[in-house]
């Protein structure tokens, strides 16, 4: 009944009683359908954690029912999993590639209450898989130069995309890419759809070096036919394990298929055959036990009955399996990513990771949960290290932590407000009970995974032990990007989020700091001078008390831009003062534009858009120019106006200055800050606005001497009117 009322939530519309739901195409929220379809309609009334901790129908009707499952229907291998060759006992035995628990499960009609150790019956089922790595082959040390030949799996995946790509731009290889797909030609289809929507190139000459090998990690011999897959035993040189089901609310029994016997399988074809290495993504996870003390390359790995996520716990058997296969002689290379941030130029991320959930709360609600630290890297860096351990044999065996540089909770809340999100600090319940509250009266879609996270008590217990670990490091990685010459890892800071945060806000995950939330910083500026009617002398007062405020340093380094409120009065426009309705002032709007010829160099642009007490719309635009001359203190504060009606051309023009008496009172000394930030977030605040601020201006100052200097230096002599015209 269980498995008839799961098979209408699956493709294809058929679920057989010991296939998992999610391994056949169920998701996360169609599971909260299934629960309350259950309860509705059969009066099976499930826990959702026990649908996620064991999704196969015949292990739900018997947590239900309070009844054991028969070892010898458990360990049987089902259909779509045939029984291994030479398993010569499978009743006691259970083949390498077999499905299935042979555990009792316990009473049902209750609901688990929160997990603080892992459940025996996934702990003895974890010890089964282990067992399974002592029936790999033995095999030999693998030649060791660059790969040529490369099977990767989890290319259609967000790392293993980018690391397809580093592949082929910094080797020669050619890569195989196991594809879940019904043939060769719409392997490839998905495979180069996933490559554009992450902004990844994809042409013909990269495709020639790209085969698309149709099958599924979680199958027999990959879902290869026996051809195939004993052709690739002989041929390939190296073996990338990228593929993994990465769900926090998925149990043992539910992702072991993907995440352990998948990675057992690939170990099994790095060993038949032509030696091979194997290079596993694995994660920091398998330390995600809380209360853990370091998290070093070499560092013991976290005791897994303390693991309480399905997801810790595959990784962590997985490693832990490899561990065992090293004794076979298999060369075994284990990469662990902590979070995968988005990549610092393109912004593409991956919208079902927690570490981009957690982002997207941070930035939308401008909240953040005390943590000690968050060891995320920027999935540009990730991939290109992990390609750098796969082309470089010297580098092959070993266990590295690609995790960048934590950062604290202080660098996460000065990165926030530097880039005008200021947040405040909660302790982990408070967030996590108004940032439920903040997604359930304002639901977010693409954030609804982060919303089942934070409801289930086997999730949290993962983001405890995240949030309270800590720092990875990496010593062994940190010297192979030396030896390689790679960007040393940088903390995944504000500057490096930039791109990603745009997309964010363009998805509507987040919300990009605007000209009408609290400034981040604010000054006044008031200038004096006059203006006259086109044509005329310019001899009537003109003077503006502006206000100029930045919502964040991300619009200073994106736009470039200072936004203006404030008031202007002039007699020739009207009695009473202008308001400014609506302004920017553009910092050195030209750069980049090449200047070839004039001497004069624009420093400040204002457009202003101004309303009179009538209603009249009035428009005003100035300019600032540095000149080759000695009036620089001047220049810096002098700015040429021209002003006109909304619509018409300029009606007057004329010149005002900031008066040198008001400039560092106002300017410098004047410079007010977010109250909500530190003191010491102030001072920064005002050192960095300063320090941005002055170079600019510095710059634009010295470009046109630079200019003139060129034209003295020039050694060519000019040809002569006549001989111009000659």
């Amino acid at each position: 009944m269980i498995a008839a009322a799961a098979s209408r939530h699956v493709p294809g519309g058929h679920l057989s009683p010991d296939t998992d739901f999610f391994d056949a195409g169920g998701t996360s929220i169609h599971a909260v359908e299934l629960a309350a379809a259950l309860a509705r309609e059969l009066g099976i009334e499930l826990a959702l954690d026990d649908v996620f901790a064991d999704a196969r129908p015949r292990a739900l009707a018997a947590r239900w029912l309070g009844t054991t499952t028969p070892a010898a229907d458990a360990i049987a291998p089902t259909p779509a999993m045939p029984e291994a060759e030479g398993s010569a006992r499978p009743d006691l035995a259970p083949p390498l590639l077999a499905g299935g628990s042979t555990v009792p499960l316990p009473a049902a009609g209750k609901a688990p209450a929160p997990h603080t150790t892992a459940r025996p019956e996934d702990l003895e089922q974890i010890l089964a898989d282990l067992s399974l790595a002592d029936r790999l082959p033995w095999t030999g040390v693998p030649e060791p130069v660059p790969p040529t030949r490369i099977l990767l799996t989890g290319a259609t995946g967000f790392l293993g995309g980018h690391m397809l790509l580093d592949l082929l731009r910094h080797s020669d290889a050619h890569v195989y890419c196991l594809v879940r797909a019904a043939d060769e030609e719409a392997g490839l289809t998905r495979l180069a759809q996933t490559l554009r929507g992450y902004d990844l190139p994809w042409s013909a000459e990269l495709r020639r070096r790209v085969t698309v090998l149709p099958g599924d990690i979680r199958r027999p011999r990959l879902g290869l036919c026996d051809e195939v897959w004993n052709s690739l035993t002989h041929t390939l040189d190296s073996v990338v394990s990228v593929a993994a089901a990465v769900d926090f609310l998925r149990g043992y029994q539910s992702l072991r298929q993907s995440n352990v016997l998948g990675v057992l399988t690939l170990a099994e074809l790095a060993a038949t055959g032509r030696p091979k290495p194997l290079h596993h993504i694995s994660s920091i996870a398998v330390f995600n036990e809380v209360g853990i003390t370091s998290m070093g390359e070499d560092d013991p790995l976290a005791h897994v009955d303390r693991l309480i996520s399905g997801y810790d716990q595959t990784k962590w058997t997985a490693e832990v399996a490899l561990r065992r296969a090293r004794d076979h002689g298999l060369v075994v290379s284990a990469m662990r990513p902590g979070g995968i941030g988005g990549h610092t130029v393109t912004g593409a991320f991956n919208s079902q990771d927690l570490s981009s959930g957690l982002i997207s709360a941070f930035a939308r609600f401008r909240t953040v949960p005390a943590f000690r630290y968050l060891n995320a890297a920027p999935v540009d860096w990730v991939s290109r290290v992990a390609v750098g351990v796969i082309c470089e044999p010297d580098a092959w065996g070993f266990d590295y932590n690609l995790t960048g540089v934590p950062s604290t909770l202080d660098d996460v809340v000065r990165d926030m407000a530097l880039g005008g999100m200021s947040v405040r600090v909660q302790d982990w319940d408070e967030w996590r009970t108004r940032t439920l509250d903040h997604l359930q009266r304002e639901p977010v879609p693409a954030l609804s995974f982060l919303t089942r996270v934070l409801e289930s008590p086997t999730a949290l217990k993962l983001c405890e032990a995240t949030l309270k670990g800590p720092a990875a490091t990496g010593e062994r990685t940190s010297a192979l990007v030396q030896a390689l010459r790679l960007a040393p890892a940088a903390r995944y800071d504000t500057q490096a989020q930039l791109r990603t945060f745009e997309r964010l806000a363009s998805r509507g995950l987040s919300r990009l700091p605007h000209k009408d939330d609290q400034p981040y910083l604010w000054f006044a500026e008031t200038t004096k001078g006059t203006v006259g009617e086109i044509g005329r002398p310019a001899d009537t007062p003109c003077s503006m008390a502006l206000t100029l405020s930045i919502a964040s340093m991300y619009q200073l380094v994106q736009e470039r831009r200072i936004d203006v409120s404030g008031e202007l009065m002039c007699p020739a426009l009207h009695a009473e003062p202008l308001v400014i309705q609506n302004g920017d002032i553009w910092v050195r709007p030209e750069e980049g534009i090449p200047l070839e010829h004039g001497l004069r160099h624009q420093l400040l642009l204002y457009r202003l858009w101004l309303r009179d007490a009538d209603g009249t719309d009035w428009w005003l635009e100035g300019r600032k120019h540095a000149r080759p001359r000695r009036d620089i203190w001047r220049q810096s504060r002098s700015l040429t106006v021209q002003i006109g009606r909304e619509g018409e051309t300029a009606r007057y023009a004329g010149e005002v200055v900031v008066p040198a008496d008001s400039y560092i009172r106002d300017q410098i000394d004047g410079i007010k800050v977010d109250p909500r930030l530190t003191s010491r977030e102030k001072r920064a605040a005002k050192v960095t606005w300063l320090a941005w601020f002055g170079m600019e201006m510095g710059r634009g100052m010295l470009a046109p001497f630079g200019r003139a200097a060129a034209d003295l230096l020039d050694m060519r002599r000019s040809p002569t009117l006549t001989e111009y015209n000659r």
